[in-house]
């Protein structure tokens, strides 16, 4: 039978933070390690509380949001298989500044940051990857605040459309969750994304059925300024 230590190692060992350390670097990761299984819609943490090691994701998808005192969400980060947030607050030994939900069943791994700066001491290669993934959500976010400062709604929502470097005539994908949802985290009212996707749609550059979105034309689709 499979020990749930060896169960957490080896969802360790497939994470892409974690995927060059050795087996005895792994065992003490392991040893700081709590899985957390979230339901849909229940909470991972809440804005407040305090950050003492960081989550990553195996399986589903958790939203980061600001919630006002009246209940209204800001979208500010959807976090899928493989990534992991909450290392910032760690070093810096904050509470947490946003609250997070699952979006889908998801199980985390939960990295006591005890553990964590002890292998950062032992293993540069294992610090240079978490200084790379700090310095990406950095980039993002400068991304995020030129978009929303300099980009026009309809350009945000066809930034988000192309993102795929793989995208081309006849691209076929699904929305990640509900357009409420993105349109949050794309700084709009679930309305305006509505009438952008309406108004793409009517121009013949994507198809849209439920969450399923076939772009028609990239070309006209990247150059389009609604």
């Amino acid at each position: 039978m499979t020990s749930g230590k060896t169960r957490t190692q080896d969802f360790l060992a497939r994470l892409p933070l974690f995927n060059e350390l050795s087996a005895h670097e792994l065992d003490n990761l392991a040893s700081g390690t709590t899985e957390v299984q979230v339901a849909r819609g229940e909470m991972v943490f809440h804005r407040g509380e305090p950050c003492v090691g960081l989550h990553t994701v195996v399986y589903g998808q958790v939203k980061l949001m600001f919630v006002s005192p009246g209940g209204s969400e800001k979208v500010v980060r959807l976090i899928g298989p493989g990534d992991s947030f909450g290392e910032a607050l760690m070093f810096m030994e904050k509470a947490y500044i946003v609250s997070a939900q699952a979006l889908a069943d998801t199980l985390l791994l939960h990295v006591g940051k005890a553990v964590i700066f002890h292998e950062l001491g032992r293993h540069p290669g294992f610090a240079r990857k978490m200084l790379a993934g700090l310095s990406q959500r950095l980039h993002s976010l400068m991304g995020d605040v030129e978009a929303y400062s300099l980009r026009s709604g309809t350009q945000r929502v066809i930034g988000y459309l192309l993102k795929d470097e793989q995208c081309k005539d006849g691209h076929h994908f699904r929305l990640e969750t509900s357009k409420t949802v993105i349109a949050s985290r794309l700084n709009l009212t679930p309305e305006h994304f509505s009438r952008i996707l309406h108004d793409l749609c009517a121009h013949e550059l994507i198809r849209v059925k439920g969450r399923e979105v076939t772009v028609l034309d990239v070309a006209r689709l990247g150059s389009y300024q609604g």
